[in-house]
């Protein structure tokens, strides 16, 4: 179990890094083709020797710039991706430092139970977002609308939006191995132990030197 485990956290980052370089590169490549053309059209006025090759290279670049709306399109879809799959594997990192915060402001008696009890909340609205969730995308599964600029490529509107239930099934995943940690007494909180604690502290001291006259 802890192999597959293993397994699957490593294919969780495998993912969210390659959405983000995905992403990234997509941006790039839409903003160096959406200006480089001027470059040609620049050398093209002050070189009139190579006025027709550099001016047939920047009307290409051009054309190929306004052949590009789809790429915001992608760089959107990419971005939604890496935002699902990416709350999930915050969950597994302990990053929603908030809610570890708060319940490390309880006093010890009660953290374990403030921390089920938070948990249970999170896996509650986990559990609803991932049915309504799947419901929506049923019902654009059925009505079949091509996605915005994306289209021409056969893009469906649900194929980018399920991983909305996608990533509310992971992060429901994600919290019921917190709150059964917690059962074991294994965590005491969401898991981001030394960042809580340090921004605790970053806190006390704060407010330490604040008494001082």
């Amino acid at each position: 179990m802890s192999a597959v485990t293993r397994l699957w956290g490593r294919l969780e980052e495998a993912l969210v890094a390659f959405l983000l370089a995905v992403m990234t590169l997509i941006t790039f490549f839409y903003v160096v083709v959406n200006n480089v053309y001027a470059v040609f059209y620049y050398f093209a006025d002050h070189l009139p020797f190579l006025e027709k090759p550099l001016f047939a290279i920047g009307d290409g670049i051009l054309f190929v710039s306004q052949e590009m709306t789809w790429s915001v399109a992608l760089a959107k879809a990419v971005f939604g991706w890496l935002i699902f799959i990416g709350l999930a594997w915050g969950v597994r990192i302990g990053a929603h430092l908030g809610v570890d915060l708060l319940v490390k402001a309880f006093p010890p008696a009660l953290r374990r139970s403030v921390a089920l009890l938070a948990v249970g909340i999170c896996i509650l609205y986990c559990g609803l977002m991932t049915y309504s969730s799947q419901q929506w995308v049923s019902a654009l599964m059925t009505a079949n609308i091509g996605a915005e600029d994306l289209d021409r490529f056969g893009v469906r509107q649900w194929n980018i939006v399920m991983i909305v239930p996608i990533g509310f099934a992971l992060m429901l995943i994600r919290f019921v191995e917190v709150f059964l940690r917690i059962l074991r007494n294994e965590q005491s909180g969401f898991g981001g132990h030394s960042e809580a604690e340090d921004a605790l502290k970053l806190v006390d001291g704060h407010q330490g030197t604040e008494r001082q006259p």
